[in-house]
């Protein structure tokens, strides 16, 4: 028997990240990208014959940590500075974002593995809450400009 996938691409965000941990090369340095990111939605057609709305994330009822999920997106990697929460530097750049310098976001870890991941994570318990089971997220491509790609893929 057949599946159902769907894709979506959201594109159009800038932002700058740094990879403290990467000793030796340039990605240790703050550096930023247009980025966007391709979502993979797998599950059962609803009355309209959709896995997903391709606008649904606009029109969400369910939230993002509080926020409609396209304004989460925008909020996360719409100029905004992204640093891990063990950067050694976290009070520098919070200073920063304290003195309205930067737009700051913190999550467990940077660089596009681990974007694919925080993605997945963030937008897979979302669509399953908001679907109520019919559909799930099976894959999430982050894209640094158009060159560099990484996949995070559901087990």
């Amino acid at each position: 028997m057949g599946k159902f996938q769907s894709t979506k691409l959201f594109d159009g965000f800038s932002c700058v990240f740094r990879q403290w941990k990467a000793e030796g090369t340039h990605c240790r340095f703050l550096h930023g990208y247009g980025v966007s990111f391709r979502v993979w939605f797998e599950g059962e057609l609803d009355e309209r014959n959709w896995v997903w709305d391709f606008g649904g994330m606009k029109r969400a009822e369910g939230t993002i940590d509080g926020m409609n999920p396209k304004v989460w997106m925008d909020f996360m990697f719409d100029h905004t500075t992204i640093i891990a929460d063990d950067d050694p530097f976290i009070a520098l750049f919070r200073k920063m974002h304290d003195e309205d310098l930067i737009q700051l976001r913190i999550i467990p870890a940077t660089g596009a593995e681990q974007f694919s991941k925080y993605i997945y994570e963030k937008l897979n318990t979302f669509i399953q809450e908001e679907t109520k089971g019919r559909v799930k997220i099976t894959k999430v491509e982050f894209m640094e400009h158009s060159k560099n790609t990484a996949i995070y893929t559901e087990l």
